[in-house]
């Protein structure tokens, strides 16, 4: 997977969902919507960055530890749908108030934990 450029996309998407946060949904939607918007565009960012270290640790593992390699891919995997899944959940919550949504968003954290804890497997390999 190109984790290089999805993570790029992801980065491009959160400058203009936090643009468009601070500049056009001011005034338009209440404080409770601003912060789930907020914390949707923050664990966008810090997740994208995550992102960019997928790549490089799974090619460097590629050749002498495979199974490693695979840790660094699933890492991948796990920040993907965590994305999607807590920040897509918090941002469409933040202009539709369908609160059933918040359902999904803990899902989508258990994906980024689980692409950290699976960074941290991969990268305590790459030792």
């Amino acid at each position: 997977m190109p984790w290089t450029l999805i993570a790029a996309v992801f980065g491009a998407i959160g400058v203009a969902t936090g643009a468009f946060g601070a500049h056009a949904l001011q005034g338009r939607l209440d404080e409770q919507h601003l912060e789930w918007w907020s914390k949707a565009v923050q664990y966008l960012f810090w997740h994208a960055l995550a992102l960019l270290a997928v790549e490089p640790l799974r090619a460097r593992l590629a050749q002498a530890q495979p199974a490693a390699a695979l840790w660094a891919e699933r890492a991948g995997w796990g920040f993907l749908f965590g994305i999607l899944l807590f920040s897509g959940s918090l941002l469409a919550m933040a202009l539709t108030d369908w609160r059933k949504l918040g359902m999904v968003t803990p899902l989508g954290g258990l994906g980024l934990l689980a692409g950290w804890i699976c960074l941290a497997i991969a990268a305590r390999s790459a030792r």
